[in-house]
């Protein structure tokens, strides 16, 4: 017979509303998200290229979604949510450590294979632990990350010789490699296609190049579309010989700047924790901290 305990773990089960159906989870959990536009950035992202995309757009399989139930209506009525889109790390929004141990309760019951989680710091190590306590599999922190917003911006001086540019039709090619070699150094090989990528970039006209005096590409950044008035700085990245000379900088406050003229309210950027050399960067041009996030692999 079971005991209490064990009752009162299915409850909590209970409360996580699963679907495979976007549009059913935005319903759901989209004001929930909207209410805190930069700590759900990521959800806010994926959940619109889906919609735009398609439901493949990040892998063979079908992406699933969450939503912690409450009491209340609306916003309030919701106290967490997920989204996994295999075979990537389950996105978590914050939960309590028995919020998360109720979720990996639910989901190791149901036999589902993770690969990892992502979420805010405390979050991620509090499911990435209750999963091994649920699976016995092992778990490694990847990568610590932290999430910025803009203030104030402040262009980088001196400037770098040069000047920044929309990426067009005829960058294709400089697009193509350079994510590439971006998906490489982050450890997202096979993220996305890396011409589907840039011709999407191409269409939407969201990367900007910072070229040399000569009219060479040296440094690139982009922006992810806007949802819920924030829009995200992506792709930041500068071939290893071109490196220390600025660029990066300069090309990264123009997008931000581009963000901002276009009616953003806000705009965020994630750097990698382990980088100084970026944090630093970001700061000095007007990005501020919002919160540390974590990625954990299972094994």
């Amino acid at each position: 017979m079971p005991s209490e305990d064990d009752r009162n773990d299915r409850n909590d089960w209970n409360d996580w509303y699963l679907t495979e159906d976007v549009e059913q989870f935005l319903a759901r959990a989209g004001e929930f998200l909207r209410s805190r536009p930069a700590r759900h950035t990521v959800h806010l992202t994926v959940t619109e290229t889906l919609r735009s995309r398609g439901p493949r757009v990040y892998g063979d399989a079908d992406p699933e979604f969450g939503v912690l139930a409450g009491e209340g209506e609306g916003a309030a009525s919701v106290r967490g949510a997920f989204l996994r889109t295999p075979p990537h790390p389950v996105c978590l929004t914050s939960l309590t450590e028995e919020e998360a141990d109720a979720l990996a309760a639910r989901l190791a019951a149901s036999g589902r294979e993770l690969s990892g989680v992502s979420a805010d710091r405390d979050t991620a190590a509090a499911f990435a632990g209750a999963w091994r306590r649920r699976t016995g599999a092992g778990t490694a922190l990847r990568q610590r990350m932290r999430l910025y917003r803009l203030g104030e911006l402040t262009a980088v001086r001196p400037a770098p010789p040069g000047r920044a540019r929309v990426a067009g039709e005829a960058d294709r090619k400089p697009l193509v490699q350079w994510f590439g070699e971006f998906c490489a150094e982050v450890g997202e090989s096979g993220f996305r296609e890396a011409e589907e990528w840039a011709d999407e970039r191409v269409e939407r006209g969201d990367v900007m190049f910072w070229e040399a005096p000569d009219g060479t590409p040296v440094a690139m950044a982009g922006t992810a579309p806007e949802v819920a008035g924030q829009v995200r700085v992506v792709g930041v990245y500068t071939p290893a010989h071109l490196r220390g000379r600025g660029y990066a900088g300069a090309v990264t406050a123009e997008v931000s700047r581009a963000a901002l003229e276009s009616g953003a309210r806000e705009v965020l950027l994630f750097t990698d924790l382990a980088n100084p050399t970026s944090n630093g960067l970001y700061q000095r041009i007007g990005y501020r901290p919002v919160s540390d996030f974590a990625v954990y692999d299972f094994g």
